[in-house]
């Protein structure tokens, strides 16, 4: 059997996809509000798990398993292209789940856990029995807990060595609400695969024009939510900001609903730029409270 070029393998691997679960990563570093430079080892540990394994992983399963429908969507990725022969594809995802537990409990048990659950969720997307991307409403909630919450989770405890606070939480279970409709934006590229290959997309299910309309919705209430909070933790310049942010990317909605298929690509580098710097204003809000309840 012939091997995968090194350009085809880091492909698979979707580099561009690992910044938004890194940048997650350093918003858990930010919330806790702690110094870090003598830790420079767990941060580049935690930026290596969190993007180049974990994310990469989830990239690599996805990719094999979804191969007949890439076929149809996207020939020219690597494995319908025949760039990663055979059963590459699936050597490739399994042996970066087993570097991903390695660097994880070297990090420390709760991030192993963490990763675990994430490796578990980036599996059951993907591969049969679950194949959660099968239906929209648990494959975009999987991708988006991986995506946002998990690694702003794993970026907290390992600033603060601890369980991060109840708001470090509450943040980033609001912020992967959120992501559930940034998930549903991507899904408007390949509307006709999935009707054809039998995926529950949401686009495929709601039809475009109701996904889309679902999907601002969905972007747009976790974040007053997390503007409320700010307020009622004394952090009314952080709420203003973010406050900000959502009016610009509302506006941005209004434009990308008008067209949402032609737009989705448009709106993922505008509005969704917004909302992770919403993310990381909110971080550096809760970093001085000191874990005190909400």
């Amino acid at each position: 059997m012939s091997l995968p070029s090194l350009k085809a393998s880091v492909e698979l691997l979707k580099p561009i996809t690992w910044f938004a679960p890194m940048w997650a990563f350093g918003c858990g570093l930010a919330s806790a509000g702690r110094p870090l430079g003598e830790h420079w080892v767990l941060v580049a540990g935690g930026i290596l798990l969190t993007g180049p394994l974990v994310c990469a992983t989830s990239q690599a399963a996805n990719d094999w398993f979804d191969r007949h429908v890439d076929a149809i969507n996207e020939p020219n990725r690597p494995i319908p292209s025949g760039r990663i022969p055979g059963r590459w594809g699936l050597y490739i995802a399994l042996a970066w789940t087993v570097l991903s537990l390695v660097v994880s409990a070297a990090l420390g048990s709760m991030i192993f856990a963490a990763a675990v659950f994430g490796l578990v969720l980036a599996w059951s997307y993907s591969a049969p029995p679950f194949r959660l991307k099968q239906n929209g409403w648990w494959g975009n909630a999987a991708v988006a807990v991986c995506y946002e919450g998990l690694p702003w989770f794993v970026g907290a405890a390992l600033a603060s060595a601890a369980m991060p606070t109840p708001q470090a939480v509450t943040l980033a279970l609001l912020y992967s609400v959120g992501a559930h409709g940034i998930m549903t934006l991507n899904d408007f590229k390949s509307v006709e695969g999935d009707l054809r290959s039998g995926i529950r997309s949401l686009p495929a299910q709601l039809g475009v024009d109701q996904a889309a309309r679902f999907a601002c919705w969905v972007m747009a209430v976790p974040q007053g939510v997390v503007i409320l909070l700010l307020i009622s933790w004394g952090r009314p310049y952080h709420a203003a900001l973010i406050g900000l942010l959502l009016a610009v990317q509302i506006v941005l909605m209004a434009r990308l609903l008008a067209s949402p298929r032609a737009r989705a690509p448009w709106y993922n580098a505008t509005g969704t730029t917004l909302y992770v710097l919403g993310m990381l204003a909110a971080a550096f809000a809760i970093s001085t409270l000191n874990g005190a309840a909400p």
